[in-house]
């Protein structure tokens, strides 16, 4: 069994998070799940709870009846993180080190291997500057399940949908076994 913090973002894609969630669990792993605010708006934390038995974190500043600095503490048991959704926000704040809510503040501190599944609007995805960001984190060895292309929720069609699970579980699995 191993520990998977899962980073669930504001993208349309959240609901695919619970599908991911339960899969991951099933599979033997405890999956520990820490939503942005953005998340929670198209998936609800008691979902995520439900399915993996264990608390949700949204808020880095919750009252805390333990001992522990809960984003650190996160960090440090997780065999690997895995964030699916990513917007195009939470790659831009990891590629400028910025840590300013609960899900950034502990991949900032995780030292596991981190896997980002991108999802969002076509044009966003090819933006230069998300490119960059993108290239930047793949130079620091983090790692990528690139979106995939369909007809978006915007009703665009291009690359940016959220890539097909069976594709992001070979990726945990592959770097499980690492």
């Amino acid at each position: 069994m191993k520990n998977i913090l899962l980073g669930i973002t504001g993208s349309i894609a959240a609901y695919k998070a619970a599908d991911l969630a339960n899969r991951l669990t099933k599979a033997g792993h405890s999956v520990h799940v820490v939503m942005t605010r953005a998340a929670a708006e198209f998936i609800t934390p008691l979902t995520l709870q439900t399915l993996t038995k264990h608390k949700v974190y949204t808020d880095m500043f919750e009252p805390v009846a333990y001992e522990d600095v809960r984003h650190i503490s996160l960090a440090k048991q997780a065999d690997l993180c895995l964030i699916a959704p990513a917007t195009a926000n939470i790659i831009g704040k990891i590629a400028a080190g910025v840590a300013d809510d609960m899900l950034s503040t502990v991949v900032m501190a995780v030292k596991a291997p981190v896997l980002i599944c991108p999802a969002m609007n076509a044009a966003m995805y090819e933006n230069p500057v998300t490119q960059a960001n993108i290239k930047r984190l793949s130079g620091f060895g983090y790692h990528f399940v690139e979106p995939k292309e369909a007809l978006l929720a915007c009703g665009d069609m291009g690359k940016g949908a959220l890539a097909d699970l069976a594709d992001i579980l070979a990726a945990v699995n592959e770097l499980l076994e690492a």
